[in-house]
């Protein structure tokens, strides 16, 4: 059996006693490289009435600093509100005091996550009647069926993203006295929700700073866990949110294009149906010519014998001895544009041969059919 020596137990009793309680239960992990700069994104839509914002944060892990994006989460209990995490330096090194659930906000570093969190205290929102009421002016809670909301004005800094208390370029804030009693009143772990949403993030190299240099194509997702999807959002500037704009504003074109195309295609139909309708119009005028000539044609042969006809007519008769050229044809009249889709107007029948039966005059054409 492994005994210790009593000198290192005696060591370690002392450590344990040199660190405060509240700290001890929260310091997980101590680096000596400062954590990047917050993530500027914006809020995704809350998925459900009494779901908790808890904004993103930078975690630490073998390959570095990896972003957990901001999610809405279910409170463990009624009435319990979200002090998030914050990286603290003391003893040479950064340490990360996690986060917790309790009935009044605590104590997180002066870190400003905005949505409510701005350095000190909530101001998203508070519970009554066992109901959450949100503040609208941070959070997103979409057009949904949200009964208990209201709108108060909250200030808020974008001046500074520093995501660490203490140390070089770290913010100098310290616990008030009411924030003490907070950190030593009684507390609850984040969810198994939160946990999730943590290791999904360790295991996306994506996640990591040394990758996506401050910019995560998932900086704030709705729901625990889904890093994919409709409620997830990029960070400002991130290339994720850059094809995001840039298909929106593609959808657009695409849209408008579609009728145009459409327009071409019923373009292209009404060019195929011209010569469609055209046709029956050459046609019908085609043979409204034929038909103008072809009467024209047979009155002229038979003419011919008629006018031999007259040779051997004796000259009883002085209508047809008489040397008097034929009456000649009255002129036409002035034809109107033919229709495309009427028919063509069928030719009078010829005029009965005068009282000799010998010879005929010449039918005048109808004028409509020259």
């Amino acid at each position: 059996m492994r005994t210790i020596h009593p000198v290192r137990w005696l060591l370690f009793l002392l450590v344990m006693l040199a660190v405060p309680a509240t700290s001890f239960a929260q310091i997980s992990v101590s680096i000596t490289v400062a954590p990047p700069e917050l993530v500027v994104y914006t809020q995704p839509v809350c998925p459900q009435e009494g779901y908790l914002w808890t904004p993103g944060y930078w975690a630490y892990s073998d390959e570095g600093y990896f972003w957990v994006p901001g999610t809405w989460v279910e409170p463990p209990a009624v009435g319990l509100l979200w002090t998030p995490g914050y990286w603290g330096w003391g003893g040479g090194a950064f340490a990360w005091n996690e986060g917790y659930w309790g009935s009044e906000v605590g104590f997180y570093g002066g870190v400003n996550y905005g949505f409510g969190y701005g350095g000190a205290g909530y101001e998203g929102g508070y519970w009554r009647n066992n109901q959450f009421s949100y503040n609208t002016y941070v959070n997103n809670v979409g057009g949904g069926n949200f009964h208990n909301t209201y709108n108060k004005t909250v200030v808020i800094n974008t001046t500074t993203y520093v995501s660490y208390n203490g140390g070089s370029g770290g913010i100098t804030t310290r616990p008030t006295a009411a924030e003490e009693t907070v950190a030593h009143a009684q507390h609850t772990a984040p969810t198994s929700a939160q946990s999730t949403q943590q290791h999904a993030a360790s295991q996306n190299h994506e996640m990591l700073a040394s990758v996506n240099h401050g910019r995560p194509a998932v900086a704030a997702t709705s729901k625990p866990g889904e890093f994919s999807g409709k409620g997830v959002v990029a960070a400002r500037g991130a290339p994720a949110e850059n094809n995001a704009t840039e298909n929106k504003a593609a959808e657009p074109k695409a849209a408008e294009g579609k009728p145009a195309a459409e327009t071409r295609a019923t373009d292209s139909k009404a060019t195929e149906s011209k010569p469609a309708e055209g046709k029956p119009a050459a046609d019908a005028t085609a043979e409204t010519r034929a038909a103008d000539s072809k009467p024209v044609e047979d009155k002229a042969v038979e003419n011919k014998p008629a006018e031999d006809k007259s040779v051997r007519t004796p000259p009883a008769s002085t209508e047809h001895t008489s040397a008097a050229p034929p009456k000649p044809e009255a002129p036409p009249k002035p034809e109107a544009p033919p229709k495309p889709e009427a028919p063509p107007k069928p030719s009078a029948p010829p005029k009965p041969a005068p009282a000799h039966p010998t010879e005929a005059k010449p039918k005048t054409a109808d004028p409509e059919q020259h």
